[in-house]
């Protein structure tokens, strides 16, 4: 038991530098960059009876976090997404490129010490490009407006660098038009943003 408390109590004298950052003030800006996991909870109808499946996909993001106050900030998203698409017929329906840059305002809880957590709401703008509709010609996706959800915590590494976890909830909604066959494929497709990286506070 006494070596036990010897080797706890080491790991906590080592770990407290990886502890000592500052806490935010007006003015600071952080800078993040994540692997971002985006995972649609999709509800899809297209008009030819099937429901719509929309894949999952991984890719590197940036986020932009200004700090009007110790507690309040505002964050801008940056990525690009890219999706695989089908029908529950097995018809493929092509793939299409996300871009969905999203703004929250967030609170931070910077009581606690060791880390420090936060919560946000705000906007998304979803615009779709690249499409690729597969076997059924030519299709075109609409561009959606919606809300977002928030959740994540910074965790002081050392000197001005954080590790963040973040999470997402980000409602889009849109309309894909096929063409020339007429399909129509109506989808809410609402994904969870699961991110891990790290970010820099100037």
């Amino acid at each position: 038991m006494k070596k036990l408390f010897l080797i706890a109590t080491t790991a906590l004298t080592l770990s407290s530098p990886l502890l000592a950052a500052d806490d935010f003030k007006a003015g600071d800006m952080m800078v993040r960059a994540r692997v971002l996991g985006v995972m649609p909870d999709e509800d899809g109808r297209v008009s030819n009876g099937d429901t719509l499946s929309v894949g999952n996909s991984v890719v590197p993001e940036l986020d932009f976090t200004y700090f009007f106050t110790p507690n309040i900030s505002a964050e801008l998203i940056a990525a690009v997404t890219p999706h695989q698409d089908k029908t529950s017929s097995g018809i493929d329906t092509g793939d299409v490129w996300l871009l969905p840059p999203t703004l929250t305002l967030q609170y931070h809880f910077t009581q606690i010490d060791g880390f420090k957590p936060y919560v946000g709401a705000g906007v998304n703008y979803t615009h779709f490009f690249n499409e690729d509709a597969g076997v059924l010609n030519k299709v075109k996706y609409e561009d959606s407006f919606g809300a977002a959800l928030q959740a994540g915590v910074d965790i002081p590494i050392k000197d001005n660098w954080y590790f963040n976890v973040d999470v997402k909830k980000v409602f889009i909604e849109t309309t894909a038009k096929f063409s020339p066959s007429g399909v129509r494929a109506d989808a809410d497709l609402d994904p969870w943003l699961v991110g891990m990286g790290v970010g820099y506070k100037f």
